[in-house]
């Protein structure tokens, strides 16, 4: 039998969000965190009646088993982290201003000032391991928030919700080789390497 879930290639080359973030941290991010959450989601729902469904359903609907919980939520954050990261050189930090994202962020949160020190307190107040997400809601209204270890808001008891447009993994596993404790500087760092393009596609898509 085929695996349901596949491990998706980085779209970069592990080096290309240095040095903001570093190559060996995403060899080890990718190459082992997250296809062992692969990995585990598969063996998990093999044979049983949760085989076939998407990533989505069953987070939203069979995230009351830990392995599910656990491993689903890994599969599916980091598929989001990956996707919404992009080199500086490449589109990473950059966002147009008089975009629909650039209008979007402004309209629910006065300014981009607000926007990122309200992410990066999220980011940096969630204690232990877990995710800040800037989610939205249907009819455009963009939510910031955080979740523990691997929850997000597409579970319906994550303390949030929404469809997550944008993500940072703040397990320490993202960031100790090249910031050890300074959870803030990584935070700081991760701007510059944002795809906006694809967090725009994203609210465009949910919203």
């Amino acid at each position: 039998m085929s695996d349901t879930f596949k491990l998706p290639a980085l779209p970069y080359a592990h080096d290309a969000l240095e040095p903001h973030i570093d190559e060996r941290t995403m060899q080890i991010h990718h190459g082992k965190h997250h296809a062992a959450y692969t990995s585990k989601l598969n063996d998990a729902v093999q044979g049983t009646s949760m085989a076939g469904l998407s990533i989505e359903d069953l987070l939203a609907h069979h995230c009351d088993k830990p392995a599910i919980r656990n491993n689903g939520g890994g599969f599916y954050n980091h598929n989001l982290f990956w996707s919404v990261m992009a080199s500086p050189g490449n589109g990473g930090g950059g966002v147009i201003v008089g975009s629909v994202i650039d209008k979007a962020i402004k309209q629910n949160f006065g300014s981009w000032e607000d926007f990122k020190n309200g992410f990066a307190q999220a980011a940096a107040t969630r204690f232990g391991s877990g995710w800040a997400w800037l989610c939205v809601h249907a009819g455009g209204k963009l939510e910031i928030c955080s979740t523990a270890n691997q929850d997000n808001p597409l579970m319906p008891d994550a303390g949030c919700s929404g469809t997550p447009i944008l993500g940072l993994d703040v397990w320490e596993h993202a960031y100790y080789l090249n910031y050890q404790n300074r959870r803030p500087e990584y935070i700081d760092a991760f701007w510059n390497v944002v795809n906006w393009a694809e967090v725009e596609r994203l609210y465009n898509a949910h919203s």
